[in-house]
């Protein structure tokens, strides 16, 4: 928890209302944020001072969040994210299979500003359905920080959150180590919801960190990002005259996100922003373009840089 983002009373109160047996625990780095008065109104809510020192601040937090915990099953997410009463029994029960070692969640956007809402759009109709395809695929060692759900015996196996504190991608790292333990990460079906806002600036700050986090985690797959931008395949075929192809891949473009975006993730603005897909695919690959060199990030304000490991290296 850090500061009172727009949308994160919503986001905590959905939390106090959940189905099962269950301790809220939400971990506070500052004794001064002005998010605690806020949460001592919910009655469901612990709240954690952590003090522990970590490249990434919020792994350290974790650490201490782990260690406060009293339950055999931990599921970490990030503040903004908003749940349904069941979340808590769906997500979990996939853990009763000892080989499913990690769950975690696709997730929906609604932004407040319009910026907001076009990244959002970026991640309905193309991180998504990337997320899909690659567990298609049989790339199934991520999580991602809508939700992630494990069991304390397998965290302790890999050396808890000490092991991943300095890296920046601490939800890949999680997944990474629990599926070299020989178990699956799966994907749940429930969809979560986060809330964004922010200007151009910050949206495009946001879409590089992203983008270069995934670079050092995976440079292969990262690599091969462009191979799935149709929109990107229909200018060029357009550039060399071959305007029925462009329009054929525009046109299943628009498809896979509607199917994706509306049919999977219940996106509002899949559907009311679908016009703007192919810009936003544009706008992806001039991201991508960025993530492809440097090595500093910016991360709440703060910039930091990372190794060729992905490690944080404060500047």
């Amino acid at each position: 928890m850090r500061g009172l983002d727009a949308g994160l009373r919503e986001a905590i109160r959905s939390h106090t209302v959940l189905q099962g047996d269950y301790e809220f625990l939400c971990g506070v780095s500052q004794p001064n944020d002005p998010a605690i008065a806020m949460l001592r109104e919910f009655y469901r809510v612990r709240v954690v001072d952590s003090d522990t020192p970590a490249a990434n601040g919020k792994v350290g937090v974790l650490i201490d969040l782990a260690a406060a915990a009293q339950h055999p099953i931990l599921v970490v997410n990030d503040a903004d994210i908003r749940v349904q009463p069941d979340y808590l029994a769906r997500v979990t029960s996939p853990l009763a299979d000892p080989r499913v070692g990690l769950v975690t969640c696709l997730y929906r956007v609604t932004g407040a500003t319009f910026a907001a809402r076009f990244e959002g759009l970026g991640v309905a109709t193309d991180f998504a359905p990337s997320a899909l395809v690659a567990r298609l695929l049989g790339v199934n060692e991520f999580g991602m920080g809508s939700t992630l759900a494990f069991r304390r015996a397998d965290l302790d196996r890999i050396g808890g959150f000490a092991a991943i504190a300095d890296y920046l991608a601490d939800d890949y790292q999680l997944g990474h180590r629990l599926h070299s333990l020989g178990l699956k990460c799966v994907l749940s079906d429930v969809v979560v919801e986060t809330h964004l806002g922010g200007d151009w600036r910050e949206v495009w700050q946001h879409q590089v960190r992203w983008a270069r986090t995934i670079r050092v985690s995976r440079f292969g797959g990262y690599l091969g990002l462009p191979l799935t931008n149709a929109t990107l395949w229909a200018v060029m075929a357009a550039a060399f005259g071959r305007i029925d192809l462009a329009a054929l891949l525009l046109g299943l473009r628009l498809v896979m996100a509607l199917a994706s975006g509306w049919g999977v993730l219940r996106s509002r603005d899949a559907v009311r922003l679908l016009w703007l897909v192919p810009l936003r695919d544009l706008f992806g690959f001039a991201v991508w373009v960025a993530g492809l060199g440097g090595h500093s990030v910016v991360w709440r304000g703060q910039s930091l840089r990372l190794d060729r490991e992905g490690k944080i290296r404060h500047e």
